[in-house]
């Protein structure tokens, strides 16, 4: 398994890396999509949708931190995504792990995260943090009041998260890989397999091994790109 880490991100991360993320494996297909949320403490950044955001963000540059899960990862790149598409700026925080982030997050010790709905959801019901929006291109079924980000800023091309894929080794035969592809388009569109990834935030993917070759260049060209213009290191 590979995901939006390890074959889109880290090429363009890290100076070197001990694998070549389109020469040693054969994209078999695109397992799951997992949608970022934007989510606030209300007390301590007082926006209600993403449009007061962006107002708010430009009125009060350098006066907002977000919280990550560690320089790099889906969480830090694609609220820099967001930066570089509004012309705002926020100062990153980088935690070691999820867990301490969100915790700070709730506390309000960092005003706003870009992170999954699994860990979200729980601090959402509660009423501790505010959704703002979803960065898929599609609303979530679990909450369809909650707008993308798209919408919110007439932004019909924003559509990022996290993901991940299947892969087998560079050489396997394509009859394999074939049969493997279909066997996995297959398992996810079983509604007990769908059922089981909406619980964890996240939904199926599918398609063929020329769609994730396709998929996995343009997200490297994509982050490459984020990760260029905000200088992103690793830890």
């Amino acid at each position: 398994m590979g995901s939006i880490g390890t074959m889109a991100i880290n090429p363009s991360l890290h100076e070197k890396i001990p694998y070549d993320p389109n020469k040693d494996f054969a994209p078999v297909s695109l397992v799951t999509l997992t949608p970022i949320v934007v989510v606030v403490n209300p007390s301590a950044l007082p926006v209600k949708d993403m449009r007061e955001l962006v107002r708010y963000l430009k009125a009060n540059p350098g006066k907002v931190n977000f919280a990550s899960a560690g320089a790099g990862n889906s969480g830090h790149v694609v609220p820099e995504y967001f930066k570089s598409r509004t012309g705002t700026f926020m100062t990153h925080i980088p935690y070691k792990g999820e867990s301490a982030a969100m915790a700070d997050l709730v506390s309000g010790q960092v005003q706003i995260m870009f992170t999954t709905l699994l860990n979200a959801t729980p601090h959402v019901k509660s009423g501790r943090i505010r959704m703002l929006a979803v960065t898929s291109r599609q609303r979530l079924s679990d909450y369809p009041d909650v707008p993308t980000v798209a919408e919110s800023l007439n932004m019909s091309d924003f559509d990022v998260g996290a993901w991940q894929a299947l892969y087998a080794p560079a050489g396997t035969p394509t009859e394999i890989v074939n049969r493997l592809s279909a066997e996995v388009d297959s398992a996810l569109k079983n509604p007990a397999v769908v059922k089981r990834l909406a619980e964890l935030g996240a939904g199926p993917g599918g398609g063929t091994p020329a769609r994730l070759a396709q998929f996995q260049r343009a997200e490297q060209e994509r982050w490459s790109k984020v990760i260029r213009a905000a200088n992103i290191k690793a830890d």
